[in-house]
């Protein structure tokens, strides 16, 4: 089909259009990145050394939206495996995963969802493995009794740390209420719609290119053995 062919095709009322490209945006691709070793992908040959490779990106798509939770559980993960595999790549599938609470609680579910693209933690849905090997279900654990958002153990030597995100240190622009209020009393107010995404991402931006390591907003704590 030629490009005029095609271009008259899709003009024809009831043919589909061609799908638009992704856009998203630019500091999605600066915000830190997560890099794992997962062994099961080294098994099945999914990935060269298993190595993996995760962006803010990939959160997002995850989701299918950014907002400061989505912000925070990517940093919070972040923080957690990289203090437990100091100067080393973190094991997927090595570390056991507990939200302090429920998972039809807030923003549980969602927070749980990023966490699991990362580490591999899951529910009493998850992969039961392979002769024993690379276990997957049951790591990622609802309604747990700790002080920060989630707790993170490694399998193999009990090392375990506790993260916490302070949002509150980082606000949002006091414009986006009412922003958001015009927009979504009128869905054909494109400049409300366009002025409350541009401040909810910038929000999302500051997060994540200014706090990333900033230990008064993601709060990692150590937890004593058998804590």
């Amino acid at each position: 089909m030629t490009t005029d062919t095609a271009r008259s095709a899709s003009a024809v009322p009831g043919t589909p259009a061609a799908p638009a490209a992704e856009r998203l945006p630019a500091f999605y691709a600066d915000a830190p990145r997560i890099r794992v070793h997962d062994p099961l992908a080294e098994f099945l040959g999914a990935a060269d050394g298993g190595v993996l490779d995760y962006g803010y990106d990939d959160a997002v798509r995850l989701a299918g939206h950014s907002c400061p939770t989505v912000a925070s559980a990517w940093l919070m993960t972040r923080a957690a495996l990289a203090a437990l595999y100091p100067g080393v790549l973190p094991e997927r599938g090595g570390v056991v995963v507990e939200l302090r609470d429920a998972a039809e609680s807030g923003v549980t579910g969602v927070v749980a969802r990023v966490v699991a693209l990362v580490t591999g933690a899951a529910g009493e849905e998850g992969f039961k493995g392979i002769a024993g090997r690379f276990v997957r279900r049951g790591l990622l654990r609802y309604g747990a009794p700790i002080d920060g958002e989630l707790r993170a153990r490694r399998l193999d030597d009990g090392r375990a740390v506790e993260v916490a995100a302070r949002l509150e240190r980082v606000g949002g622009d006091p414009r986006m209420r009412e922003l958001m209020m015009r927009a979504l009393a009128d869905r054909g107010d494109a400049e409300a719609r366009a002025g409350f995404g541009a401040l909810w991402q910038d929000r999302v931006r500051r997060l994540l290119l200014e706090h990333a390591d900033d230990p008064e907003v993601v709060v990692v704590r150590p937890v004593a053995p058998g804590g």
